[in-house]
C-alpha cells in the first residue's frame, strides 16, 4: 500500500517537471530549427535538419554584444546595490536599539506588497525630470534598495547566538568589525542566495526597461527578444527562440549551482519573526 502511494507520488512528480522544462525545451529545440519546420513539426523535440541559421542572424541583425553587456551591468549593480542595503538595514534592525525600530521595520516590509504599477509612473516621472530616460542608469536607480533582500537577511541575521556579538562588544568590537568578521561569514549562504535571485530578477526585467530604454542600443536582452514577436505570433518565430536560448543560459546557471543556497534560506526565513 505505502509503495503504491509512493509511486503515484513519484509519477505525480516527475509530470510536474517535465511540464516545468517543457518550455526550455522547446525554446531549446525550436532555436536550431528552420521555420518551416517550426511550424509543421511544432511537437518534434529533436530538429530533423539542425542549423545555427537562427543564431547566426541574431548576432547580425543586433548589436548583441552591447545588449548582452547592458543587460549584465544593469543586474550586476542593481545586485550590488541591493546586497549592501539589504545587509546594512538587517544589520541595523536586528542589533541596533531605537525607537519605533518595529514600525519602522513593519513599514519597509509592507513594501513588498505594493503592486509595481503604483510606483511605476511616480518612478518614470523621477527619471525623466532627472534626465536619465533611455539610458541604463534610469534603470538602474529606482532598484538600489529591496526589502524582500532586507526580510530574508534578516531572518538569517536573527540565527546566531547574541553570545558571540555580546563576546565581540566587550572585546571593544565596533558594529563594522562585527558585521565584516562575524556575521557577514554566518550569513553568507543567505546573501549569496539572495544576491543570485536579485541578479536572476534583474536580469529577466521587462517592464521597467521597456519604459525607459529606446534606442537598441541600450536595448537588454528581454527587449531583445521582444523585437522577432509581433503581435501575430512573429515571422522570426526560430531566431526569438534563439534569443531566448541566450538570455536564458546565465541565470539558469546561476540557479544551478547555487539552488543550494536559495532553497535553504527560503526554508530558514520562518524560523524566527
Amino acid at each position: 500500500m505505502k509503495t503504491d502511494r509512493q509511486l503515484k507520488w513519484h509519477i505525480l512528480l516527475v509530470s510536474a517537471l517535465f511540464l516545468s522544462l517543457m518550455p526550455i525545451i522547446f525554446a531549446i529545440s525550436s532555436s536550431f530549427k528552420e521555420l518551416s519546420e517550426a511550424y509543421g513539426n511544432v511537437f518534434s523535440l529533436i530538429p530533423e535538419q539542425p542549423t545555427l541559421n537562427n543564431y547566426v542572424q541574431v548576432f547580425s541583425r543586433l548589436p548583441l554584444a552591447q545588449i548582452t553587456a547592458n543587460t549584465f551591468v544593469i543586474a550586476v549593480t542593481v545586485t550590488i546595490f541591493k546586497t549592501i542595503t539589504g545587509i546594512l538595514a538587517a544589520y541595523a534592525f536586528v542589533y541596533f536599539e531605537f525607537k519605533g525600530k518595529n514600525v519602522l521595520y513593519f513599514i519597509l516590509i509592507s513594501t513588498i506588497f505594493v503592486p509595481f504599477t503604483v510606483t511605476m509612473i511616480p518612478n518614470y516621472l523621477t527619471v525623466s525630470q532627472l534626465g536619465f530616460r533611455n539610458s541604463i542608469v534610469g534603470v538602474i536607480m529606482p532598484q538600489l534598495s529591496d526589502a524582500t533582500g532586507i526580510f530574508l537577511i534578516r531572518q538569517a541575521m536573527r540565527t546566531i547566538p547574541r553570545s558571540l556579538i555580546e563576546a565581540a562588544r566587550l572585546d571593544k568590537a565596533g558594529h563594522m568589525k562585527i558585521l565584516g568578521d562575524i556575521v557577514l561569514p554566518l550569513v553568507k549562504p543567505a546573501v549569496v542566495s539572495t544576491g543570485i535571485m536579485f541578479f536572476i530578477n534583474s536580469w529577466n526585467e521587462y517592464v521597467w526597461p521597456v519604459l525607459i530604454l529606446k534606442d537598441k542600443v541600450n536595448y537588454t536582452l528581454p527587449l531583445a527578444l521582444q523585437l522577432f514577436i509581433s503581435s501575430e505570433g512573429g515571422t522570426d518565430f526560430t531566431v526569438a527562440m534563439a534569443v531566448s536560448v541566450i538570455t536564458m543560459i546565465i541565470p539558469l546557471a546561476l540557479y544551478i549551482v547555487f539552488q543550494r543556497y536559495i532553497i535553504n534560506t527560503f526554508t530558514s526565513s520562518g524560523i524566527k519573526g
